[in-house]
């Protein structure tokens, strides 16, 4: 895998990584985007399964998270420009985005800003937007979730004093996400501690972004949509992906009942079969 700086024109710069840089006859190219808090690295436990089926996966830290520069003010809608400008270096036309958790909501901005040259969108265990109508934003998450996001909407300081003074809550996750993270999916409990190895700033944009306005409506979303959710998600609740699927005009939701956050991810196989479909 290929890391890089690309440089921008304003000046900001994103670490950008790829599995297959030399590869132009790769049959899918996914752009992922991670979730709250990680790194850019693209998913180890689905790399198998994509070089068996010709898929080349390009990612990047966020703004603010390890090799990247912040973006001040920054909305979900900002990663539009970002994986555009990364596409464009790279010489990619079109491409497909997939997203976890926060990464979800980001995979639907490009979904929505970026629609001529995406092949699908998938998103897995994501947030509706904070403003969501007829929707019960906090309902159905665990404590230390709600909150993290209730405190993210008195601003900055107030999130980043409630970062400061508490300690994570294993009870967020499920026992089949323990499960998950003691097992194949351990490799996502590594770069979410990696990266806070730089401070809390990546993810206090990441928390401010998803309850302020994104920038753009899901039902503005004019690519093929997968939403992948788990029926026992304490971070975000199945109701949020069923607002999804009905906000999108061309979504499909996929709804594991018996699955958490993190154990949801197992889908990950059929997730890049359902993508080849689409391209």
């Amino acid at each position: 895998m290929k890391q890089h700086d690309l440089q921008l024109s304003d000046g900001r710069r994103l670490h950008v990584y790829d599995t297959r840089p030399d590869d132009s006859n790769a049959r899918l190219v996914i752009v992922w985007h991670h979730g709250t808090p990680n790194l850019g690295e693209p998913p180890e436990p689905l790399l198998p399964a994509a070089a068996q089926r010709g898929i080349r996966w390009i990612s990047y830290d966020r703004p603010g998270y390890g090799g990247s520069s912040r973006r001040d003010g920054r909305n979900l809608a900002s990663a539009g420009t970002d994986v555009a400008s990364i596409a464009d270096a790279l010489g990619v036309g079109r491409f497909a985005v997939m997203g976890h958790s926060g990464g979800g909501s980001h995979a639907l901005a490009c979904g929505a800003l970026l629609s001529d040259r995406l092949v699908g969108v998938v998103s897995v265990s994501g947030l509706a937007p904070y403003d969501a109508v007829e929707l019960d934003w906090f309902a159905g998450m665990g404590a230390a979730g709600a909150g993290e996001l209730r405190t993210a909407a008195r601003g900055r300081t107030a999130l980043e004093e409630y970062l400061a003074a508490t300690a994570f809550d294993p009870e967020m996750f499920t026992p089949a996400d323990h499960a998950a993270l003691a097992g194949e999916w351990s490799w996502l409990g590594k770069i979410a501690g990696r990266a806070l190895d730089g401070g809390v700033s990546g993810m206090v944009d990441d928390d401010l972004a998803y309850v302020a306005p994104w920038g753009f409506s899901p039902g503005h979303v004019r690519s093929r949509v997968l939403i992948v959710q788990g029926g026992q998600d304490r971070i975000a609740p199945s109701s949020h992906g069923a607002w999804l699927a009905r906000e999108i005009p061309l979504a499909e939701l996929w709804l594991r009942p018996d699955d958490g956050h993190i154990s949801v991810l197992r889908s990950g196989e059929a997730v890049l079969d359902w993508l080849l479909k689409c391209a």
